[in-house]
Order: C-alpha cells, then structure tokens, then sequence
C-alpha cells in the first residue's frame, strides 16, 4: 500500500515548487495499518496554498484499499530537518530545504513583511467579534449576532477565524467538507448565513500548531478564496487575545469596526481592556462593549444573581468611552441550544438571553449606519 499511497502523492502537484508534494519533502512519517487506515504529516509553508492539504486527502483517499485518511498538518519553518547555518549559525551536518528558523534569522520568521490591505466591497460591514480571554462567550455572542442579523433579513456570512479552537460549526449545527466550484471554496449555510471555519477542513481532533505566517494565509484565504457572493455583513468569530489573527485580519482588509466581548469580573474586563486598545491602534472602529453572563437568572423566581461579579462591561465602557451594548444574562439554554447547533436567537427567541442579543444587534446596526458607506 506505501508504495501505492507514494504514487498518488506524487500526482500531486505544488505550483510554488513546480513539482510533487512527495518530491518536494513536504510528506513525512506515512503509517498505514492493515485496515486500511493512512496517517501522515504534511509540512505546509506560509507560500504554500492551502488547498493543498484537500487534494492530499482527496488523492491517498482514491488509493484502492484506504479506508480513512489522516492528515496532521505542520508549519514547514518548524519542523525538522533545520535549514542550512547562516555564516553567523554553529555548523550543522543536518540536510534540508533553506527554511527560517529561529536561531538564524528570528527577525525575519517572526515578523514577515505585512502586505497591503485588500478591499473586499462583496463582504459589506466586516466586524470583528473579540475578546482579551477565552471563556467569555465571544464565539457565542458572534454565532448569535449572524444569525441575529440574517433574521432581520441581510445577507450575512461567519468567518471563524479562531484557528487553534475553531467552535462555529458545532454552534452552527454544520459540520461537513465544502465543495469546491471553479476553484473557490462554497461556504456551507445554516440558519440562513454562509459559514465557513477551519474546523470544516481538518479532523475534529488535530490540533493547529501554527505559526503566524500559516495563520495569515489561512485568513487571507478564507477572505479571497470563498466564494461568499454579495453580503451586507460579515462577521468575523477571533480567537483570544491580541496576537496573529486580529493582526493577520486587519492587514488582509479593512475591518469596519470591532464588539468586544467581556465578562462583568475584572479579571476579563482587564484583558478585555487590552482588545479595545489593540484595535484602536490599528485604525479599526470599536463599536461597543457586550457584558456576557451579566447576571444568572433563576429559572424558577426570575431573581438575578451576580455570579462573576457586576459592573464590569459598564466599568470598561466608562474607562474606554464606548457604548455598553448590552448585557448577555447566564442562561442554561444557551449552552444547550448551542451544543445542539441552535443558536438562542432562534432555538429561544423570547428568552431574555435572546432579547439582550438581538437588541446588541440592532445596536450594531445602528452603529454601521451612522458610519460612512463602506467603499
């Protein structure tokens, strides 16, 4: 089977290098076992399109007798064997293509020459749904204002940019390969928005292990390569922080604005603090502050509780002179409509989760349309 499994690899072509994926190097460690089910490394380089990595599947997945097919994708600048010593490098007798490392060159791999941000009018309002910590729900305020919005009947698409963790299409309730149509990928559709998400290209339990150049051409793909037809909005789901992706994002396009997500303890209210000030300086609008899990609402007496303390989303937006644009109460059915792939705007319209979130998004549209028309 490896020696089948080898010829189909070398069908496969890699433009930049203008020849194989298998004579290129960029395959290592094939496994097979006797069931027929192959694994295998491909080593993907920030000039690399990352279509690749779908037609390496697709080709070892037509070899007679493969029944699954496991791809585990690297950054190529991190993996083994290292390039060829600078003259200012320790000898090496390792052999392998020249790739950045961090001894030799660190100024260039990690902080590669940022290109020109493109214009995409087709995409609307691009707004970025963020937050300085994990764990405050942003990916749920994002999944809910889509689908918010597209309920008020635009023409919206999600972007689910968080790379390393990427939760949209279980909240979304989709979850299957996208086709491909004159070489652009057809973002899936559910709830009425079109979604496209990393977590659609890769197995549920790879992890990302990339480095920033591997992000950026994920994004810029994502934004140039899916054939999203006309929208009104896109909304972009990031990861934490305030590192590659929010960076990657800004420099591939213009984002029209930004909704920071926190949790009312000052712990959250802290980093979030940083995402507002992250974006501020590089040109983007903010458009407000969402407090989730504001209060937990008993399901028996209405009466509000404080777990995670109270104020903070005030107390930011205060700090910040933004907008609070609004306050996301506990819900327990939050968590289950979305674990279902119903998000609460739909599944639980009347709840007072939804009603808070579908206010926030006709803040936010507010807020787009006392901007200037997006060019």
């Amino acid at each position: 089977m490896q020696q089948r499994i080898g010829q189909a690899l070398s069908a496969v072509h890699n433009p930049r290098l203008n020849t194989s994926v298998l004579a290129s190097e960029m395959v290592r460690d094939i496994a097979t076992t006797t069931e027929g089910r192959v694994r295998f490394t491909l080593l993907l380089d920030p000039a690399d399109d990352a279509s690749l990595v779908r037609d390496v599947r697709d080709a070892v997945a037509k070899v007679d007798g493969v029944t699954d097919v496991r791809v585990d994708v690297r950054d190529a600048s991190s993996a083994s064997p290292p390039s060829p010593p600078s003259p200012a490098a320790p000898p090496s007798t390792s052999r392998g293509r020249a790739l950045p490392t961090i001894d030799t060159a660190p100024a260039r791999a990690a902080v590669p020459q940022a290109p020109t941000p493109v214009s995409y009018p087709n995409l609307g309002r691009i707004v970025a749904v963020s937050s300085g910590k994990g764990g405050v729900g942003k990916s749920t305020v994002a999944v809910n204002l889509a689908v918010a919005l597209a309920n008020r009947g635009h023409r919206v698409g999600l972007m689910d940019a968080d790379i390393y963790g990427p939760n949209v299409p279980r909240m979304m309730g989709v979850q299957a390969p996208p086709a491909v149509r004159e070489e652009r990928i057809v973002p899936l559709e559910a709830h009425g928005v079109k979604v496209i998400s990393l977590g659609f290209l890769i197995e549920r339990d790879q992890p990302a292990i990339w480095r920033g150049p591997i992000v950026m051409k994920i994004i810029t793909q994502f934004l140039r390569d899916v054939d999203w037809g006309q929208l009104d909005f896109f909304v972009v789901d990031m990861p934490p922080g305030t590192g590659d992706a929010q960076l990657s994002l800004v420099q591939a396009t213009q984002v029209h604005g930004a909704v920071i997500v926190t949790t009312p303890q000052e712990v959250s209210v802290g980093d979030a603090l940083r995402g507002v000030k992250m974006f501020e300086r590089v040109g983007v609008p903010v458009l407000g502050i969402v407090e989730n899990m504001s209060h937990f609402e008993c399901p028996h007496c209405g009466k509000p509780s404080a777990i995670f303390g109270s104020g903070g989303g005030q107390r930011l937006a205060d700090e910040t002179g933004l907008p609070l644009l609004g306050q996301v109460p506990l819900y327990p059915r939050v968590q289950e409509a979305a674990d279902r792939g119903s998000p609460i705007v739909t599944a639980d319209a009347n709840s007072s989760a939804a009603r808070a979130l579908i206010a926030i998004t006709g803040r936010v549209v507010d807020a787009f349309a006392a901007m200037p028309s997006a060019t």
